[in-house]
Formats: C-alpha cells, structure tokens, sequence
C-alpha cells in the first residue's frame, strides 16, 4: 500500500502549479505576449559572468574528477570557504565541519527537520510563509503551527509565546520573506531570540532556529538583513545560491551550524544521517566546484529594483494597496474581495496569474512575481486597470 500522506501530497495541487499549467495552455492558445504570468519566483536575470567561464573551464579539465562522487557533507575547500565567510560576516567562530552542502534550501530545510524533529513535535512559523514548510514538517511526523503576523508582518512576538509548549522544537524564520519580501527587524529578531532563551530556562527545552535565507542578497533601498545567528546560539542556517546567482535549477546550496549550538556536534551529526537517510548522496559535483570560485558574485539585483518600482507605480496609479518589499522578487497585493482565490480566479479573465495568498498561510492577498521582464509589466498595466473595474 502506498504512503496516504504522499498520495495526498502529490494529489493536492497547489494554487502555485494550478497557475502554471493554466499559464502554459492560455500561452499556447494565445500568444505568451498576451499572458501576463506573475505566478513563478523564477530569475529573470543572467547569472554572473564568472558562472559561464567556470563552467567553460572546468569542462575542459577532468571529467572524471569533476562529474565524480564528493564527500556527502561537501568538498573540504568549499565548507572551509562557507565557513570563513561566515564568520566573517557574522563574526562566529564556526568551522568547515559545521558546514553542509545541500541540493538547495529545500533540501537543506528538509534534511534540518529530519535532524530536529521526533513524531509529534512542532515547528513554528510566522505567516506568511512558504508552503513547503508544511509539507517538510509533516513527513517528519511533526506539525506546522502558524502564526500571523503582526501589522508590519513581523514575528508577533506575543503570539510566539503563547505558542511554545513542551511540544514545541524549531521556529522557521525567513528574511527577506517569501511572499512578502518583508525583512525581519534587528529589534524582531532579538525579542525572538529572548523569548527562546527564556523558554529553555525555565523548560530546560532548546527550541532551535532555523533561518531560511535564500534572498539575503537581494535587498533594496540600503536595507540590511539581519541574521538569526547573530543573536541566538541554537541556530541552523539554510541557504541557497539559487536566487543570488540565478541558478534555482542547479540545486545548491548549504547548512552552517554556529559553533556556539549547545549540541553543534550532535546536531551537524545528525544533518548528516539526514541527509543520508533522504538520499541526498552529494550536492552536485560541478555547481560545488562553481560556487567555490563564483562565491562572492551576485546577479544584477538592480534590475529587480527596476522592476519593483515600476510594479509599485502602476499600483499606486491604479489604487492597489501593497506591502513594500524590502527584498526578494514578490510584491504582496491585498486582493479586492475577502476571498483570495475568487479574486485570483478573477484575474485570469484578464490573463494575469497572481497566487492567492491562501497558499502562504494568510488570506486576502496576491503574490505578484517582479522577477520577470520590464515590457511585460509596462504591457500588463491595462489588465490591471481592467481588474480593478470588475470591482467599482
């Protein structure tokens, strides 16, 4: 018999690839130029330079040694990189064995729950949030409890108290946020940080962070991101090169454990018999040998910016209400009517595929991709104009 949890997983269609499939029918039928798809976080911007000629060179070497197996935890080199940079930026004492190349955030976030998570246990999170924490928390047998946020899509804090019980063994946090490209606070992260350390003084419990962080270089406006691991020992960090290189295909990224965790040996321990009982046998070879020399490069994030502003005016012109996206690629629009998903469905009269936020955890909302071309958005507007007559 096979996995009910699975089957129900893999029935389950998303509002996400709902719009998708829709998408590539109505740009078959009608032209891709009349479909106005802001539906997929995918970049739209090359990846760096350096990418391309390192892959052009490393082709030329051994094809052995390039497309062969790694250690599973990573190549020595690149741990002891991550972990430099680390340090450097967060000022840790961390080192290459904390460190653990992933095949992207989604296999980190998995592989650090598998770690974590005994059957029953729960993990929090601030909405809203990316719906495949809810599916990774489950298949470890734990539960998903989700918080609204605050007015300014904060962690509420006061929430995150009431939440902790003895059952309670993470809190997922993501800055810049995926849907809201909202960037947690210094002062949100601290009270965070408090609330946990208190909770494990007086229930002898740790309750970990996970920070998932794979936009943390796609900021806005002079914002700086705030990290998790600057303030809270008990901290695993999830990141990925997928955005920041536009690479989301290519599937790598990495886990840090700060040297600090009171159980970091355990723990890095632990990510790896995850890892091995996932069947993550390596992240791939020829990307790790990427990222060990394109480390620091960046795509062009002023192109995104580009494009928030000029979605943010066409909002403003047009009367929609919004919340400011400090990072990331999202615009997080209220929708006109109560129920999302009508309000999706709506849309698609006019050809625009915007995700109800239902699929984030909240309701009342759209998430509008902007990592898309500045002529599709300029050639949207209309649609948009359209839309917000269906509602006068």
């Amino acid at each position: 018999m096979l996995s009910q949890q699975s089957l129900a997983w893999g029935q389950t269609k998303s509002c996400i690839r709902e719009l998708m499939e829709f998408g590539m029918r109505r740009k078959a039928e009608i032209g891709a130029d009349k479909v106005f798809d802001y539906s997929i976080g995918n970049p739209s911007i090359p990846a760096p330079a350096c990418v391309k000629e390192t892959i052009a060179e490393l082709l030329e070497g051994d094809s052995i040694a390039l497309h062969g197996y790694t250690p599973a935890a990573g190549l020595p080199p690149l741990r002891k990189l991550i972990s430099e940079k680390l340090n450097e930026r967060y000022a840790l004492d961390t080192t290459a064995a904390n460190i653990y190349v992933t095949c992207g955030a989604a296999a980190g976030l998995a592989i650090a729950l598998k770690a974590m998570l005994l059957s029953g246990e729960e993990v929090i999170t601030s909405a809203p949030f990316f719906p495949e924490y809810r599916v990774f928390t489950e298949a470890c047998g734990g539960k998903l409890v989700a918080l609204a946020p605050d007015k300014s899509f904060m962690i509420d804090t006061d929430a995150l108290k009431a939440a902790l019980n003895e059952k309670t063994k993470a809190i997922i946090v993501n800055s810049p946020n995926n849907p809201s490209g909202a960037i947690l606070s210094e002062d949100n992260l601290k009270a965070v940080a408090e609330i946990l350390r208190e909770h494990k003084a007086k229930t002898g419990r740790t309750v970990y962070i996970i920070s998932d962080e794979p936009y943390r270089e796609l900021v806005y406006d002079g914002t700086k991101v705030h990290c998790a691991l600057e303030y809270y020992d008990d901290t695993v960090f999830c990141y990925s090169f997928s955005k920041t290189l536009s690479l989301p295909g290519e599937r790598i990224g990495y886990l840090a454990v700060s040297s600090k965790m009171t159980d970091a040996k355990d723990m890095i321990n632990a990510i790896a018999g995850a890892g091995r009982s996932l069947g993550y046998v390596n992240a791939p070879s020829m990307f790790q040998q990427v990222i060990l020399r394109c480390f620091d490069a960046v795509s062009d994030v002023s192109k995104y910016r580009e494009n928030r502003d000029l979605l943010c005016s066409i909002m403003d012109e047009l009367g929609y209400e919004y919340i400011m996206p400090q990072g990331a690629f999202y615009l997080f629009v209220k929708a006109l009517e109560p129920d999302a998903k009508s309000f999706s469905e709506q849309a698609k009269k006019h050809e625009l595929l915007l995700v109800p936020s239902d699929d984030f955890g909240v309701g009342g909302y759209v998430r509008l991709a902007y990592c898309v071309s500045k002529e599709m958005i300029e050639a949207s507007k209309p649609a948009f104009a359209a839309l917000k007559k269906d509602y006068e």
